[in-house]
């Protein structure tokens, strides 16, 4: 991917990768990070991070970067896990590169792995690892890196929707952010239930720049609840916003007695906590 004037912001990486699907070989494209090309924003309620755009290099998207691809059958993973698919599930992954394939040119009509990373590539490739993640076995933790890409996919479409309006990415974005919320919720409660461990993963993000840990899945899947959450039955949203409420004002408890925990996340946390009241203390103001 290049800038405006062919300022280079990504390079092709010296190691070769073997794809474990289709045994294909490629380079893969990594971000140039250096000189000034990412200049940090704000941390956004779903922490987020944004980037100023460089007066030299323009915007860049590090998440377009973050999922590794095969060009040939569009096999995709977070890069630590992508040479790492359990044995008994490669079957299974090359009998499905044809529908691999063409759900992704569905949504993404213009991926194309064989070119740098652009907005498109980058949604598509995260798409591509949340399709993928169904072929890992629970040590790997597949739920929660599910529902990052998703999560992380949603941002990128905000992007494209900033940059493109009128191609309906707001919409997509929102598709996949509801998906992130159902993925949060599964990954917390497998956790809880003994059926997935959360242990496959050790930086939980959400985006790229700081690891939030299991607190900020907890918040993740509260705020993801809150905003995205189904809205249809009055009572059983009522009754998950408790829930949600409930798991915030643990994390208070953590914060006040810990000083490790991050603190925007904190801040934010109190946020939701009264956004969460809010809307649960608005039928008694009727």
């Amino acid at each position: 991917m290049t800038a405006e004037g062919d300022l280079k912001i990504s390079y092709t990486s010296k190691e070769e990768y073997t794809c474990p699907v289709c045994d294909a070989s490629f380079h893969r494209e990594e971000l140039l990070s250096g000189s000034g090309r990412l200049i940090a924003g704000q941390i956004t309620d779903e922490l987020h991070r944004l980037y100023e755009p460089s007066a030299r290099y323009g915007i860049i998207y590090p998440l377009a970067y973050q999922a590794t691809v095969c060009p040939e059958c569009w096999f995709a993973s977070m890069d630590q896990d992508f040479s790492r698919l359990p044995s008994q599930s490669k079957d299974r992954a090359e009998k499905e590169q044809a529908k691999r394939k063409k759900t992704a040119r569905l949504i993404f009509p213009s991926a194309d792995f064989t070119r740098p990373r652009d907005m498109v590539n980058g949604a598509a490739s995260l798409y591509l690892a949340l399709y993928c993640y169904d072929y890992y076995t629970k040590e790997f933790s597949p739920t929660i890196k599910q529902a990052i890409s998703a999560l992380r996919a949603g941002w990128l479409l905000d992007e494209m929707h900033e940059k493109y309006p009128g191609y309906h990415y707001d919409w997509l974005a929102l598709l996949f952010k509801k998906k992130s919320q159902f993925l949060y919720g599964e990954a917390i409660l497998k956790e809880q239930t003994g059926k997935e461990t959360l242990s496959g993963i050790k930086n939980f993000g959400p985006d790229t720049d700081k690891n939030y840990a299991y607190e900020g899945a907890l918040y993740l899947s509260a705020l993801l609840r809150l905003k995205y959450g189904p809205r249809g039955d009055p009572l059983s949203r009522a009754e998950t916003l408790e829930n949600a409420k409930r798991t915030i004002a643990k994390m208070f408890g953590l914060g006040k007695s810990s000083k490790s925990k991050p603190g925007p996340l904190l801040e934010h946390a109190r946020n939701l906590y009264d956004n969460i009241n809010k809307e649960l203390n608005e039928g008694d103001d009727e």
